[in-house]
């Protein structure tokens, strides 16, 4: 049986893209959001959680897909809240910021969910594509916008796919060479800072297809991964850590959209 489900903007004007999954323009992603609205009334947010630069250490909060869903969904003014000039979804994540147990870094950043409130896990065996637009506003160092995780199968917490932005605008893949760690660093392009852009993360079989503003390149996946589940993620989470509150990284999402099958 073919599952599939897409996430995107509430109004995007969209368009195929040559892998089959929707995609959009700047400015029609940019007219189709309401500023005046949570992010979840932009976006269908019934299927992340989104984990906070806050809480305890070791700990940070996380916020449910039932409380991000809807106009009146949940916001927060310091991390997590619709532009009010253009609708964007935006993240900050100050340096200073909680972290996980497994990262010394914090973020501001969705986790993909089920509709039924369970976490994310699927195969590599299947077709799955994370598709965004966005674009960087600050960044003291470099930031991942976009991530394929590995979820059941084994016991590494190690990301498959990182897409890093760095402060003067190169854009990186990180492919992670083994479950046990080591990762391998792919130049892609170059775009200013606070420019729009896209990426589509495409995972199919033993292949990662990654388009960014319409190029696309292809990495092989090793073996050593192949039992492991995965999911994605996206949002802010910024590669810097130190005790300063104010330099960070902030990023604004325009369309966000997730699709199996």
């Amino acid at each position: 049986m073919r599952r599939r489900s897409v996430i995107a903007t509430a109004a995007t004007a969209a368009v195929v893209g040559t892998l089959g999954v929707i995609g959009s323009t700047s400015a029609t992603a940019a007219t189709a959001l309401n500023p005046k609205v949570a992010p979840g009334g932009n976006f269908n947010l019934s299927v992340w959680e989104l984990q906070l630069p806050i809480g305890s250490p070791g700990s940070p909060t996380t916020i449910l897909p039932s409380q991000l869903e809807g106009a009146n969904g949940y916001q927060n003014p310091s991390y997590f809240w619709t532009d009010k000039n253009d609708g964007s979804m935006t993240f900050w994540d100050p340096e200073s910021g909680v972290t996980t147990p497994n990262s010394s870094y914090p973020r501001t950043e969705l986790r993909e969910m089920n509709g039924n409130g369970t976490a994310a896990n699927w195969a590599l065996s299947g077709n799955s594509t994370l598709s965004a637009e966005l674009r960087v506003v600050s960044v003291t160092s470099n930031v991942c916008v976009g991530q394929v995780h590995l979820g059941t199968g084994g016991t590494s917490t190690k990301p498959l796919v990182e897409l890093y932005y760095h402060s003067n605008g190169d854009i990186y893949l990180g492919t992670e060479n083994s479950p046990s760690g080591g990762q391998t660093l792919h130049y892609i392009t170059n775009v200013a800072l606070g420019v729009h852009w896209t990426y589509v993360i495409n995972v199919s079989g033993s292949t990662i297809n990654l388009t960014v503003n319409g190029s696309e390149t292809h990495y092989s996946i090793p073996s050593s991964f192949d039992a492991y589940d995965m999911y994605f993620k996206a949002g802010d989470y910024n590669q810097s850590a130190s005790s300063s509150t104010t330099n960070g990284a902030k990023v604004k999402f325009y369309s966000l959209t997730v699709s199996h099958s």
